[in-house]
């Protein structure tokens, strides 16, 4: 794994084709001169579509800040992601994902797995804008990753996800215990290089009040729940 890593941190990348459902320019790279082959999605900046709701040119830091809180919690839910430069400028590079073709995500996602409801969680705590059906990814062995997370970590509450079925659900002593290790964490220092300070304190509000009602939120009323198109 340390290899791989190293290599999708470093290695010199050929772009291979582009991934034409994506909003903003995701490309399908490959890891020169490596074998076995390690293929990657590459989102440089540059690509990046304005939007009226999140500041120019930082969703890929975003992507990296969702990474690197799922590895600092322990969720294990994103794959390894790194920032980088490569053929068309800096971004996010991010290992790619071999899912399993049989596994309906739209019938997955509405289920009961414990891996959804960790993803539910996670959802919750970054703030996740954009939770569809298609940002799940099941590969061969079962395992659950989730992708695309460049519209999360807003300071105002926008969760708009297609995993609703925990919501009012009592935490468990393990889900909470999770909250009270985020919230006793130094934040700024993590995550300062990548989101503002106003949108680092609004995370720590979560994690905090997450803590305090001691269950999943429920759907707002107040703005669309479900991301559109949901697939």
């Amino acid at each position: 794994m340390k290899v791989t890593v190293d290599l999708i941190a470093n290695g010199e990348m050929l772009v291979v084709g582009r991934l034409v459902d994506a909003t903003n320019a995701s490309l399908l790279a490959q890891i020169k001169n490596c074998d076995p082959q390690i293929k990657v999605v590459y989102k440089p900046v540059a690509g990046e579509r304005p939007l009226w709701d999140f500041s120019d040119g930082s969703l890929a830091h975003r992507e990296y800040a969702a990474f690197l809180f799922s590895d600092i919690g322990n969720f294990d839910l994103v794959p390894f992601t790194v920032l980088r430069e490569g053929p068309f400028g800096f971004g996010m590079v991010q290992e790619w994902v071999e899912i399993d073709e049989n596994v309906d995500v739209v019938d997955y996602g509405q289920g009961q797995d414990n891996q959804l409801r960790k993803m539910a969680l996670f959802d919750a705590l970054i703030n996740n804008t954009d939770r569809k059906f298609g940002h799940l990814l099941v590969d061969k062995s079962g395992l659950l990753k989730g992708c695309d997370h460049g519209v999360c970590f807003h300071s105002e509450d926008k969760l708009r996800t297609v995993i609703w079925q925990f919501a009012g659900e009592q935490f468990t002593e393990e889900e909470l215990e999770l909250l009270k290790t985020l919230e006793e964490l130094d934040l700024e220092s993590l995550f300062s290089p990548y989101l503002t300070l106003q949108e680092i304190s609004a995370l720590k509000n979560r994690i905090k009040g997450l803590r305090v009602s001691g269950e999943f939120p429920l759907p707002s009323a107040q703005w669309p729940a479900v991301p559109w198109p949901p697939v």
